[in-house]
């Protein structure tokens, strides 16, 4: 059985038992959270939303909170002594999908 979701404006394909890092989640470590599922399939019968599968559960448990590697973003404008520097590290949750029903 496997199911589309949808978190932070993006749409992971999973399936029980996956681990995947996604954009920051509001909750503490051990926190259980619902996602938005947006097509279900146990093989034999498919079930897509519009937008979203109103029968459909996704549970899955926060497992770690982090940051990713930083970016360096520098912006230049030749002979006008413009320069501005800018560092950012994107915030991320891992998360571990626990169950999928239909």
């Amino acid at each position: 059985m496997f199911a589309v979701v949808q978190t932070g404006g993006k749409q992971y394909n999973v399936t029980e038992n996956d681990v995947l890092r996604v954009e920051r989640l509001g909750g503490a470590v051990g926190d259980k959270i619902n996602l938005d599922c947006l097509l279900v399939s146990d093989g034999n019968k498919t079930v897509a939303g519009t937008p979203t599968v109103k029968t459909a559960e996704v549970v899955a448990e926060i497992l770690a909170h982090g940051k990713g590697d930083k970016i360096v973003v520098y912006k230049y404008k030749p002979k006008k002594n413009e320069r501005k520097k800018q560092g950012h590290r994107q915030p991320w949750t891992e998360i571990k999908i626990v169950s999928i029903k239909m």
